[in-house]
């Protein structure tokens, strides 16, 4: 018997003492879907469920096999049957906090992929631990819907470090605002009126459209979208598009932009294509009391009073006439550095009625 008490004495002498909260290796020896058991150098094996091996893995079997080494915490030596209980989540997630903290500290930018959208906000994880980003921080503009963000990785910083009361907040917009005012300065740098720069619509409204330059925002204003008219820039422009745009001023931190290209302006060959005396064909593109403008061309309108649609008395150009009809006209005058041009329909007709007696001259 002493004998027997002086083996049991041995063996339990060449395991090495554990306490709980100790950190120790252990060596995985079996594992389940849910529970593995790993050798930690005890006389009992140490027990290690899914839960506190993360909250992100629903199979064990998946993620560890047998042999694999650990390195776990101790959470209570015996749990009341005998086991040995373990943690690695936990043990990761000290380590995760500690990691945070020296990045609270010294201001790091981290890098972590989302792993849960929340109403509030985005979760991300790093070495086990938390970190929570209010939606008012993921970006540097409102977002509807965060749902775009889950599995993303992000970076962002680290603004409030409070494990006790777990809070530990994350900030991804100050990034942005940063990028964003960096990109500013070296755009505005190197760009000036009159170049022809290309950007991506960001937005189109009733009144334009916002280009995004790549770091700051220019207006496209419905008046400079073309030499011709625009009735609706949602018509023309989609969101997303890429556009060459010429660069009409800039004021401060204002950007005016146009697509009205000099070269590309059509009363610079006016003189030569409409001289007084030509016919010409045109589109009624809008009227008034005292006359309708037709369109030539894009950009180039002409004005037809209503005293010279007939020969006879009209009282206004809708009588007859109409919108988008198209019309012949003679070119009457034409002042090309004032971008006028007067028509008439009734010198036309005139020249028709006299035709006829000349010929039987």
């Amino acid at each position: 018997m002493s004998e027997e008490q002086s083996f049991e004495q041995m063996l339990a002498e060449s395991f090495k003492p554990i306490r709980n909260g100790e950190i120790v290796e252990g060596t995985v020896i079996e594992v389940k879907p849910d529970v593995m058991y790993l050798n930690i150098g005890y006389k009992i094996d140490g027990t290690l469920t899914r839960e506190e091996y993360s909250n992100d893995v629903k199979d064990l079997t998946e993620v560890v096999r047998p042999g694999d080494v650990l390195e776990v915490k101790v959470m209570k030596v015996n749990d009341g049957d005998g086991q040995v209980v373990l943690t690695y989540r936990r043990l990761a997630a000290e380590k995760g906090n500690q990691r945070l903290e020296e990045a609270f500290e010294n201001h790091e930018v981290l890098k972590a992929k989302v792993t849960q959208v929340r109403n509030g906000g985005l979760s991300v994880t790093v070495e086990e631990a938390r970190v929570f980003i209010p939606a008012s921080l993921v970006s540097d503009t409102y977002e509807k819907d965060l749902n775009k963000y889950a599995d993303q990785e992000i970076e962002f910083v680290i603004t409030e470090f409070n494990p006790r009361r777990h809070r530990i907040i994350g900030d991804r917009k100050q990034l942005l605002l940063a990028r964003k005012t960096e990109a500013a300065k070296e755009l505005f740098a190197r760009i000036q009126k009159g170049d022809t720069v290309e950007g991506v619509i960001k937005n189109v409204t009733d009144f334009g459209a916002f280009i995004d330059l790549g770091g700051a925002d220019g207006l496209l204003h419905i008046s400079e979208m073309s030499w011709g008219h625009v009735d609706n820039p949602k018509k023309v422009f989609k969101v997303g598009e890429k556009l060459k745009v010429l660069i009409k001023d800039i004021n401060g931190d204002k950007i005016a932009l146009s697509l009205k290209f000099p070269d590309q302006n059509p009363w610079k060959t006016a003189e030569e294509k409409y001289a007084a005396g030509t016919v010409v064909t045109g589109r009624i593109a809008r009227m008034t009391d005292f006359g309708a403008f037709v369109e030539l061309e894009p950009g180039v309108d002409a004005l037809l009073h209503v005293s010279q649609i007939a020969k006879e008395h009209i009282d206004k150009p809708s009588d007859v006439l109409t919108i988008n009809q198209q019309i012949e006209a003679k070119i009457v005058e034409l002042n090309a550095k004032d971008h006028k041009i007067s028509l008439s329909m009734k010198a036309l007709a005139q020249e028709a009625a006299q035709a006829p007696k000349e010929t039987a001259e």
